[in-house]
C-alpha cells in the first residue's frame, strides 16, 4: 500500500491563521472549535469530547490558543498539534475553563467579543458555557468560516480520499466471495466490516447490504433477511482511514440470476445519470447544476418520482460534509472540492438501485477516485 503523507502536508499553522483571516473578513470575533472534524482539521488533535472543555479559540486578532484540560497536555504534544506552535492554556480541575478562555481572549481583542461562532457540532453545554463567559456576545455557527477552507482540498488530502478510494474499491471487487445467496444481509455485512478494515481502514463507518425490497430503502441497516436468487443488492460502504479521511462507494449487485429486462432497462437510465452528472464536473458549474444533470436523465427516462435524495455530498474528515450537491445549493465548483456522485432509483416494496462514485473537481475537469464496474454487476449464487 502507498504510504500515507506525513502529517505535516495534512495539517499547518496556516490553516488556523487562514480560519482567522475568514473569521475577520466575515466581522466574527472569535472561532471556538471544540472536539471533532473541524478541530483535526484545523491543528491535527483528534481529542474525545467529553464534559472537560477542550477547544481551539481563534480571535480575528492576536494568536491563536488550544485550551485543555491540564491533564490532557501531553496528548496535545504527542499529537500534530504539539508541532504548530499553538499557546496552549491548561486548566485545572478546580478552574472555571470558560472564565480562563474569556480571560485570555478579551486580552486579544481588547474587548469582550460580540459575535462568537462555534462548531456546527458543538455540545450544547460548551457553547451555553462560552455566551455565559462572555455575555452579550451572539452565538452563530462557524461553518461559513470553516467550510469554506475544508470544501477546498489540498493535493495532499485528495491523495489520501484516493487511498481510501482504492481500498473500497478492493473489497467491493472482493464481493462475490461474501454477497451469496442463503446468506443474511448481516452476515454479508460482517465480511465485508471485516474486508474494509483488513483494506487499509482503521474504522467502518457503515455497511448497508439492502437485499431486495430493502434495496428500496437508501439507509437500510443490516438486517436478518436471507438474500434470494435473483435479488438485486445495494451495497454502500465506508471507513475511515488513519489520516481521518474516508471512503464511501455504492454497487448494485444482481445475485444469482440475470436481472429482468425491465430492471435492466431502468438501471441503463440510472448509470446514464451517473456517468452525465460525473462529466458535468467542471470548475464553475454549481452545485445544483450536477443534481440537475443527474435529475433530468432520470425524469426524461419516466422514473423521476423515484429518485429520493440528492445527488452526493462532499467527503473529507467526514463522510458527509459541504459542499452538498442538491437543488438550491448555487455555490460554484472549485478545484479540489472532493463529492459524490450517487442518483439511486428506488422502487418502494421491491427493490432499488444506486451508482456512486467520490470525484474531485480539478481545473479543467473531474477525477474520479472510484473504479470498477458501474454496470449492474452479476455474482454467482
Amino acid at each position: 500500500m502507498v504510504a500515507a503523507p506525513s502529517s505535516s502536508l495534512l495539517v499547518s499553522i496556516d490553516r488556523v491563521h487562514a480560519a482567522r483571516a475568514v473569521a475577520d473578513e466575515l466581522g466574527v470575533d472569535l472561532l471556538v472549535v471544540t472536539p471533532g472534524s473541524d478541530l483535526r482539521y484545523l491543528c491535527g488533535y483528534s481529542a474525545h469530547a467529553m464534559e472537560r472543555l477542550t477547544a481551539l479559540a481563534v480571535p480575528r486578532r492576536g494568536e491563536p490558543l488550544l485550551v485543555v484540560p491540564r491533564l490532557e497536555v501531553p496528548m496535545v504534544e504527542a499529537s500534530p498539534a504539539g508541532a504548530l506552535g499553538l499557546e496552549v492554556l491548561a486548566w485545572d480541575e478546580t478552574d472555571d475553563a470558560f472564565a480562563r478562555l474569556a480571560e485570555a481572549v478579551t486580552a486579544r481583542l481588547g474587548a469582550r467579543p460580540t459575535r462568537i461562532a462555534v462548531g456546527n457540532r458543538t455540545w450544547a453545554e460548551h457553547a451555553l458555557g462560552v455566551q455565559r463567559a462572555m455575555p452579550g456576545a451572539a452565538l452563530e455557527l462557524a461553518s461559513p468560516v470553516i467550510d469554506r477552507l475544508r470544501m477546498v482540498k489540498t493535493p495532499a488530502e485528495v491523495e489520501e480520499l484516493a487511498l481510501a478510494g482504492a481500498a473500497i474499491d478492493r473489497v467491493h471487487a472482493a464481493m462475490a466471495g461474501w454477497l451469496r445467496v442463503g446468506r443474511t444481509e448481516a452476515e454479508v455485512g460482517a465480511d465485508i466490516a471485516a474486508a474494509i478494515l483488513a483494506e487499509g481502514h482503521v474504522s467502518v463507518d457503515f455497511t448497508i447490504v439492502g437485499s431486495g425490497p430493502n434495496g428500496a430503502s437508501p439507509h437500510h441497516e443490516l438486517s436478518d433477511r436471507v438474500v434470494q436468487a435473483g435479488d438485486l443488492v445495494v451495497v454502500d460502504i465506508g471507513g475511515e482511514t488513519a489520516t481521518g479521511y474516508r471512503s464511501d462507494c455504492t454497487r448494485t449487485y444482481v445475485v444469482g440470476g440475470a436481472a429482468a429486462p425491465d430492471v435492466a432497462e431502468w438501471y441503463a437510465v440510472l448509470q446514464q445519470a451517473q456517468e452525465a452528472a460525473t462529466a458535468a464536473v467542471r470548475p464553475g458549474v454549481t452545485c445544483e447544476q450536477i443534481d440537475a444533470v443527474a435529475r433530468d436523465v432520470i425524469i426524461e427516462g419516466g422514473w423521476g418520482e423515484h429518485f429520493i435524495h440528492r445527488t452526493g455530498h462532499g467527503i473529507g474528515l467526514d463522510t458527509h460534509e459541504a459542499p452538498y450537491v442538491v437543488a438550491g445549493n448555487d455555490l460554484p465548483l472549485e478545484p479540489g472540492m472532493a463529492f459524490s456522485v450517487e442518483p439511486g432509483i428506488y422502487l418502494a416494496g421491491r427493490c432499488g438501485a444506486r451508482i456512486e462514485d467520490i470525484v474531485v473537481c480539478t481545473d479543467d475537469g473531474v477525477r474520479n477516485l472510484n473504479g470498477g464496474p458501474r454496470e449492474l454487476v452479476e455474482l454467482p449464487g
